[in-house]
This record gives C-alpha cells, structure tokens and sequence, in this order.
C-alpha cells in the first residue's frame, strides 16, 4: 500500500493539512463495516473477519480506552458473531440499536410497525429470483445486488407499501438495497448519543463511511468539529470532508492510526 493512499484527502484531492491534523488519543472513533472494514459481499451472511483486521481493531479499542464504536446497518447481535471474540460499542440497524460502552443497549422504534410491510416483502422476494429480503426486526432490508434490472420494480413495489403505511415508517436507500424502517433514528443520531457519554464524551469525533447511509454520521461530526471520512472514488457527491479509495485504504489508514503516537 502506497503512502499516499493511507493518506486522508479532501474532495479536492488535497492532502490533510498537518496543523489539521489531532492527536490520536484525543480521538473517538466511528466505524462503518460492510463497503468501509469489508468488502460488500453478494448475500450478508457471506461476509467474513480476517484476523489482522480484530487484531488492528483491539488494539485501536485498547489506544482509545474504549471510544470506538461500530456503526453499521447491521443487528448490534450479528456485528457482535461477526467480530468475535471482540465486543465493541456498536450502533446498530442504523442508529435503532445502540449498546454503549457500559454494556447496555437502548433501541428505538417498535419491530410491530413493519408487521403489515413482512408477508407482502416476502412474497415480493421470493416471486422475484435474485431479490434476498432481510429481516432485522427493527427494519427490513430488500437485497437486489444479484438482480440489478429490479430495482425500479422493488422501489416502486416498497414506495407503494409505504404509502399505505401511514407516517411511521421510512425509506433508506443504500448500495443496491433498500431498507425499510422506523423513522426519528439513524447513523448522526446514534454517533451524537455516543459523544454525549464516557468514553467518547471530550473527544473529537472521526467517522468513517462509504454509503449514502453514513451521510447522517458525516454531516453530525462536522456538525460537532470531527473528521468526516468517506469511502469511495473522488468526486462522488458526499457531505465527508475527507475520503479514502477503498477498503484497503481503510485498513491502510487504521495501521497508521493504531501505530502513530502523535498525530492522525
């Protein structure tokens, strides 16, 4: 890995300024997983953890005496099996679950509202070969990764489920997925709920993000004086103020973060 790819750019391909720059102890760190720590796979249960990547992620956890949290689409549970043996601050279901350091776990919305939404999804899916339907209890998640030419029909078939659903519900659009749920939650509120609490609470926030899902933790960390990192190609519109290309780059960056005594 090159220099300049452990290298945070602005959006204007500018190096960040070493007098920008903050001592990584000062830090609290917000991670996504899935397009940030990992490559997105075909299926989310395909997904798997390369053991440098704990091992990088304990020890960053032990540098900043607990302020780095995961912030992923994911159930707090599955981030949980899936980063095994290590247990981290996470947020969930983007920002509807959120355990804290201390170990307990606040959730928002209720899993009753999607209820009408379960059944038609499901029968969507499975009329429709290559659509996968994930269900995560606070939300709903229709996969058409492996069946790209559906999405038109899939959004108009949700838009159409929403609209009978009354006001409670929202839809989220990510990388070839579309997520329904609870609305008054997402990855900025659970990100400022964090900042709010020890250890986190004092620090300068850094979130790291690829998805059109991490704009709400981007757009909460310049709100608070943080780093905003997006993942991805330049020129891709973002309310980041920094980017890095690509997963390597990430854990490029990350090597750089946990080995640097002075400064990130």
């Amino acid at each position: 890995m090159d220099s300049a790819s452990v290298t945070l750019k602005s959006n204007t391909g500018e190096a960040l300024n070493p007098s920008e720059s903050l001592p990584a102890e000062s830090c609290a760190l917000f991670l996504d997983v899935d397009g940030t720590l990992l490559p997105i796979a075909p299926r989310p249960q395909d997904v798997r953890v390369p053991p440098f990547l704990l091992s990088l992620l304990a020890d960053i956890q032990n540098r900043l005496e607990g302020a780095l949290a995961l912030v992923s689409g994911r159930c707090v549970g599955e981030l949980d099996a899936l980063f095994s043996p290590l247990r981290l601050s996470a947020a969930g279901v983007h920002g509807l679950e959120r355990r804290k350091s201390a170990g307990d776990t606040a959730t928002g919305g209720q899993e009753d509202v999607l209820k009408p939404l379960r059944q038609p999804l499901a029968d969507f899916a499975e009329s429709h070969p290559g659509l996968l339907l994930e269900d995560k209890g606070l939300a709903m998640a229709l996969h058409f990764r492996q069946a790209p030419e559906l999405e038109d029909e899939a959004e108009r078939m949700v838009a159409t489920l929403l609209r009978n659903s009354g006001a409670a519900l929202e839809l989220q659009h990510g990388k070839m997925v579309l997520e329904v749920k609870p609305k008054g939650a997402n990855k900025g509120t659970a990100v400022a709920a964090f900042m709010k609490e020890p250890p986190f609470r004092g620090r300068v926030p850094v979130f790291v993000g690829d998805d059109v899902t991490d704009e709400d933790g981007f757009e909460a960390v310049n709100r608070l004086g943080g780093l905003s990192v997006k993942v991805g190609a330049a020129g891709e519109a973002t309310k980041a103020t920094y980017r890095l290309q690509d997963e390597a780059a990430v854990h490029a960056w990350l090597t750089k973060f946990s080995a640097d005594r002075t400064r990130v």
